[in-house]
């Protein structure tokens, strides 16, 4: 693995380094970790990486690894950068013939995110998208019981992700992590919407398997002088029929990283939090309530496919981001090995969720600017 970005005093860098090592699939061998040069390589430095494999810029990276023999050179790139530098890294590497695994929103724009989709498919390698809250065991067990369709059809989605850690002006303290997603600059058209509000689509989308075709959008921004979103409540259209309520805030004060889902069928309901991710309940009309858990008896194949340690002792986040990181590089190996990878493991956001999550920020901060308010996706 080569990255770009995620050097010092950076956070998602980190994680991605962790979640990509945990299964022994991967090794970081090379990078271009800043858009400083002397950062970049005091950076790789301290990963202990050679010298001469950390980079100055990702195009220089992307140009010498690719000049290196093929059991010498990365064979992916993975992308953790703030979101404005996601698109030219992604598409240098695929266009030179690296596989990319990218941090979410997949870029600065819908018109980069559909540019980037065409160069995916014309160069036929794999991308995946780091929507990691798809990755928790739960998450694709409540998944399998929608499709195999124990709910029944789908009426009712609620989808929340409220954070409190920006309720003050923290970017203007010289916060890094505040400071670029509230930038239009660097963080795009959606401050909340673009973070967190994407992820919240994202699921619905993954666990549901059903799409959003209208919104109607409440978005603000409560701290003043802030220049992005830092709250959404949405009511949702999905294809079938079903409604649904998004609602995204950063400014819900004293909220961690509270993340959760609840979908009701004819039949019953599910609830799924990230802050406690090893139970799934679901509630019946008809029989008792049921707690499903990570690791036990009666989980669908791909929940145990994605659980590494015996039930009751707890995987969380960094699990979850790895299971996106492992499936990916079961992918790259089998292409590389020239067969085809188990159907369990080709389980991970794409390019093609990317879009859909662009479309998402497009549509949100349109329906929260307009008078009509209902807007298609």
């Amino acid at each position: 693995m080569g990255m770009v970005g995620g050097g010092q005093g950076a956070f998602i860098g980190g994680v991605h380094r962790m979640a990509a090592a945990l299964d022994g699939e991967i090794e970081l061998v090379c990078g271009a970790f800043s858009s400083s040069p002397d950062k970049s390589r005091a950076s790789g430095a301290a990963l202990d990486l050679p010298p001469g494999r950390c980079y100055g810029t990702f195009a220089e990276m992307i140009e010498q690894e690719k000049r290196k023999p093929e059991n010498v050179r990365m064979q992916f790139v993975s992308i953790v950068t703030p979101n404005h530098v996601h698109f030219p890294p992604a598409k240098m590497a695929l266009e030179n013939g690296f596989h990319v695994i990218c941090d979410k929103p997949v870029t600065f724009n819908l018109e980069e995110a559909l540019e980037l989709e065409k160069v995916v498919e014309k160069s036929g390698l794999i991308f995946a998208l780091t929507h990691n809250y798809t990755g928790y065991p739960m998450v694709k067990q409540a998944r399998h019981m929608i499709r195999t369709g124990e709910l029944g059809a789908i009426r009712k989605i609620v989808v929340e992700y409220p954070q409190g850690w920006l309720s003050t002006n923290v970017e203007a303290s010289g916060q890094k992590q505040a400071a670029w997603r509230t930038d239009p600059a660097r963080s795009g058209a959606a401050g909340a919407m673009g973070d967190i509000g994407t992820h919240a689509e994202n699921l619905a989308e993954y666990i549901t398997g059903l799409k959003i075709t209208e919104m109607c959008a409440d978005i603000s921004t409560f701290v003043p002088g802030r220049l992005l979103d830092d709250d959404g409540n949405v009511l949702l259209h999905f294809e079938g029929g079903a409604k649904g309520i998004l609602h995204a805030s950063q400014i819900a004060a004293g909220e961690e990283n509270n993340l959760n889902i609840r979908v009701y069928g004819e039949k019953g309901g599910l609830e799924w939090r990230q802050m406690e991710p090893n139970s799934l309940i679901a509630r019946w009309l008809d029989k008792p309530v049921q707690i499903y858990r990570t690791g036990g008896n009666g989980t669908c194949a791909e929940a145990q496919a994605h659980t590494r340690i015996p039930a009751g002792h707890p995987e969380g986040y960094l699990e979850a981001f790895a299971n996106i990181y492992r499936n990916f590089a079961k992918c790259v190996k089998a292409r590389l090995e020239g067969s085809e990878p188990d159907a369990v493991y080709m389980d991970f956001p794409t390019v093609h969720d990317g879009v859909r999550g662009m479309q998402f920020i497009d549509k949100v901060i349109e329906s929260g600017r307009s008078s009509q308010k209902w807007v298609k996706m």
